[in-house]
């Protein structure tokens, strides 16, 4: 906790009566002006000539703690207490030499003794209360400091102490999630310091992390009082409107903000922040050819500054280039071990990266250096959640207009073992029945197997079970198998390669037939930094019917905006089948379908989140006229806790290559998805590594 300026530096030296005649004025200017280490050289010379003088001794020993050296001054404050056993005023000196060392517990004892010597000696009270405030015992501070008020009403030295006392325990109190009454301490400095810089911004950090935007913004704006002030509240502003959801506004504000600075090029401290800012608004903007070359301006000017670093580190996470965005981080760390924005980024960016481990690591440093920090403790939980055992369950019912009708429940559960293995035990049950031939089929699956990742850039997902069915005509088993090898080949690039052998069990007559399917397929995803994306998938099907079946789909799309998601495109889709046989299943020589669709996606964190999308597209069968073709999709959840989730979602496609049969269909249900712990079953080695 800062300390208010020495509130008796003249007034102790100035109570002794010289016992001798030289001129020691000199000396208490220098104190009384803050120019501590002339203070310490003019009093050094005076005690050469009277090593004695109690006075010179006194203001030697605060010119040497004001100076910077505190031990010295406690050494030279004890040598006094020893020669001077009952004076009063140089134990309130040994007293502030204890704080200025920063030996608050010692410090607390001896003005507790003071107090109950004197207790109304004004600088024992407030001295008393400066020691509670460093030991965060703010509410007894606050205690004593009004105690300080009431023998000198109005004293400014207590009334900044009081302010830094309840700024403290304002912030004790927001650390605790108390912010209603952290508000009400930081108001009451208001009214001693109108539209101070220091509360106003803390009351408007408080509004930022509860949310309450208007009020952050009210707050901003009421500090705007001088040149520089109005940068500070127009930088507020700009972050204001990020949370708002508003990144334009955010950009024009940090702007303005980035022209007002100019003029004060000299303190860099208000520049670095406002650039900060400004660079900030155009990552949140994704204007990266923009922010790259004001960051390279930057980087000239100020290579070595912890704030230009964070700024490469945070454009390395934007970009997905998490390697550089390590190396930044790890730079600012070892300049600077505690640092904030070192530490919570460099988990954040270890999370990027896929090494969960280090990412609790640094989490749980942040938390040592800024115990509840909320950003570090909602990463924290993040990661937890992704390690917790989960049981999914999902019931869809499906019919189309060949007159099949199927009702499908699955039943889901992940358990994770550690931050890279996790197993999977599924079962599947499928009924379908046919309403006009009365046809019935039924299918039993299960199937057990894992997930290994093996680093951010590679992981393993394998499964292996039976299938069971039971078909008009006849019953059987077989084997059904997945693997998937999945892959970050380069920055924003994502390949899988994967078999799957399942049963063609879409209505009653295939499922009937026991045709089991082998696919081998490989889908490869290319993002980039514009907003523009493509898909592909491709997939070589060999049946157990003898028949083959290739499949290509492609998807090129742009994202309009992120929140909500909002993103369209164009679709393409191809099949061929080695042999026909459309009275089995829909099995073409050729398909061909084009397609624009639209896709709108909600935060899925919130409490209530949606997905929706649609299609218009042709399709020809063949050597067939075209035909148009429809599709829409609408998925709507809600989150009943942390750890229940609750979705329904309903589709409708008249596209021939939706069903194995050919048919268009429509199908609806519901998804349960619980998270059956509190947290990760190995919760006892993440917690180990908060030490």
């Amino acid at each position: 906790m800062r300390l208010p300026l020495s509130f008796f530096i003249l007034f102790l030296c100035l109570t002794f009566s010289f016992t001798y005649s030289q001129d020691m004025q000199t000396g208490f200017t220098f104190l009384e002006t803050g120019k501590y280490k002339e203070a310490k050289s003019f009093f050094e010379e005076i005690l050469k000539q009277y090593p004695d003088n109690k006075t010179a001794n006194l203001c030697y020993g605060r010119a040497v703690g004001l100076s910077g050296g505190s031990k010295e001054a406690v050494a030279i404050f004890t040598q006094m207490r020893n020669e001077y056993p009952d004076d009063f005023e140089i134990k309130l000196n040994y007293a502030e030499s204890l704080l200025w060392d920063q030996q608050f517990e010692k410090a607390e004892t001896f003005y507790e003794d003071l107090v109950k010597e004197d207790k109304n000696s004004f600088p024992a009270v407030l001295g008393y209360a400066n020691t509670l405030s460093n030991l965060k015992k703010y509410e007894k501070a606050l205690q004593y400091v009004n105690n300080a008020l009431a023998l000198q009403k109005g004293n400014q030295n207590a009334l900044l102490s009081r302010k830094y006392i309840r700024l403290g325990y304002a912030n004790t109190l927001a650390q605790n999630k108390s912010y209603k009454k952290a508000l009400q301490y930081l108001n009451s400095n208001l009214k001693d310091f109108p539209n101070d810089k220091d509360t106003q911004l803390n009351r408007a950090n408080i509004y930022l992390i509860t949310n309450d935007l208007r009020n952050a913004k009210k707050t901003y704006n009421a500090l705007a009082s001088n040149a520089k002030d109005s940068i500070i509240a127009l930088n507020g502003l700009a972050l204001v409107a990020h949370k708002a959801e508003n990144d334009k506004k955010a950009l024009a504000i940090a702007i303005k903000a980035k022209n007002k600075v100019k003029a004060l090029k000299d303190d860099k401290d208000i520049y670095l922040s406002t650039y900060e800012r400004y660079i900030q608004a155009l990552l949140w903007n994704r204007k990266f050819k923009s922010a790259r070359q004001e960051l390279y301006t930057l980087q000239k000017e100020y290579p070595n500054e912890l704030k230009t670093l964070g700024l490469r580190a945070t454009y390395g996470m934007y970009t997905s280039d998490f390697g550089m965005s390590l190396d930044q981080y790890n730079t600012i760390l070892k300049k600077d071990p505690k640092s904030f924005d070192g530490n919570l980024g460099i988990a954040n960016a270890y999370r990027a990266a896929g090494d969960d481990i280090k990412s609790y690591t640094y989490a749980y440093k942040t938390l040592q250096y800024y115990p509840k920090q909320p950003d570090a403790q909602k990463l924290i939980k993040t990661l937890k959640k992704s390690h917790t055992p989960f049981i999914e369950q999902k019931t869809a019912f499906t019919f189309d207009n060949g007159d099949n009708e199927a009702i499908n429940a699955s039943l889901r559960s992940e358990i994770p073992w550690s931050t890279k293995f996790a197993s999977i035990v599924q079962y599947d049950y499928r009924t379908t029945e046919n309403t006009v031939t009365n046809d019935k089929a039924s299918s039993h699956d299960i199937s057990a197997g894992f997930i290994y990742k093996h680093t951010g850039r590679l992981s393993l997902q394998s499964q292996a079970g039976i299938t069971n069915a039971d078909g008009f005509t006849t019953d059987f088993t077989e084997l059904i198998a997945e693997v998937v090898l999945k892959t970050k080949p380069l920055k924003l690039q994502n390949l899988d390669i994967g078999y799957k052998r399942e049963l063609q069990n879409f209505n009653a007559d295939l499922l009937n037939r026991e045709i089991v399917m082998n696919n081998y397929f490989l889908n490869y995803n290319l993002g980039t930094n514009f907003n523009l994306g493509w898909y592909t998938q491709y997939m070589y099907t060999s049946q157990t019917d003898d028949n083959v079946r290739n499949l290509l789909f492609t998807s090129l799309y742009y994202t309009f905006f992120r929140k909500p998601i909002i993103k369209g495109g164009l679709n393409y889709q191809y099949i061929s089948f080695k042999d026909q046989v459309p009275t089995i299943y829909f099995s073409p020589e050729t398909f061909n379908l084009g397609e624009v669709f639209l896709e709108v996606v909600s935060d899925p964190q919130k409490k209530w989140f949606y997905q929706a999308s649609a299609a218009y597209g042709q399709q020809f069968v063949e050597d067939d006229p075209g035909s148009s073709t429809y599709r829409a999709e609408a998925k709507f959840g809600y989150r009943f806790s942390d750890r229940f989730i609750v979705n329904i979602f309903g589709k409708y496609s008249n596209i021939s290559s939706a069903t194995a049969a050919g048919f268009e269909y429509t199908e609806f249900g519901f998804k349960l998805k619980w998270y059956v712990l509190n947290a990760p079953i190995f919760n006892k080695k993440i917690k180990a590594l908060e030490r």
